[in-house]
């Protein structure tokens, strides 16, 4: 009897929980999942996004979903603090530093793990030092981007590396393997991860000719982020 009142008691403490997150915020994180597929930032179950829902509470895609016919049976409830599944859904396997970063972040309530042409292209070279302020949108919506070696997809080894890189970067790029973004909502996040496979793509078809911006202008855009950010908390 004791073993069932205690069933019935976390059932409905888990029943509780995913009911009270409005249909708005699914709503929108659908949305902003067939946005980010429909401007080809990923392909096929290629990537995954997460939502932050309140201290200790996320949305996630779910495990293989596709983000360009995401529906609310792909959306997971998760607790960032422990990164367990509040339904009876599998989440992302990148689960780890989605919920790390948003744990990491307060100031982050978006997480987009992304994979783009020129962008992984990138990231799978052995030259690990490039520079991507080729545009002004990269130092300034954007900043210093980080770079963490291959792991294995959903390893502990990988979401530590991200989280960790995240924890002073808007942007990481992972080797053979794509980027992860964030930001305090869907709109900079898609904008991130949008102007970044630009810069990356003028990167690549430039080849050795393309000159960066003057370190000068560079550091004036970043100076210029930074008290964007300070006005923004």
């Amino acid at each position: 009897m004791v073993l069932l009142l205690q069933y019935v008691q976390t059932y409905a403490a888990w029943s509780n929980n995913v009911q009270q997150i409005p249909e708005s915020f699914v709503r929108e994180f659908i949305e902003a999942s067939h946005d980010v597929a429909a401007r080809g930032l990923v392909r096929c179950s290629s990537g995954n996004m997460s939502l932050r829902l309140d201290s200790d509470r996320m949305l996630i895609t779910t495990s293989r979903s596709w983000m360009e016919d995401l529906s609310a049976d792909d959306v997971c409830v998760c607790r960032i603090s422990d990164q367990s599944a509040m339904d009876e859904k599998k989440p992302s396997v990148e689960m780890g530093f989605h919920a790390g970063i948003l744990q990491a972040r307060p100031d982050i309530n978006v997480v987009l793990h992304f994979q783009t042409p020129c962008a992984t292209a990138l990231a799978s070279r052995q030259i690990e030092d490039v520079n991507y302020f080729v545009i002004p949108e990269v130092p300034f919506y954007i900043g210093p981007v980080a770079r963490v070696g291959y792991s294995q997809p959903g390893s502990e080894i990988l979401a530590k590396a991200v989280t960790d890189a995240m924890g002073a970067h808007d942007m990481v790029t992972i080797a053979n393997h794509g980027q992860v973004t964030a930001a305090n909502n869907f709109a900079h996040a898609i904008q991130k991860a949008s102007f970044f496979e630009l810069a990356c793509e003028i990167i690549v078809h430039g080849s050795g000719e393309l000159a960066p911006l003057p370190c000068e202008a560079a550091q004036h855009l970043l100076d210029l982020r930074g008290k964007t950010e300070r006005r923004n908390i």
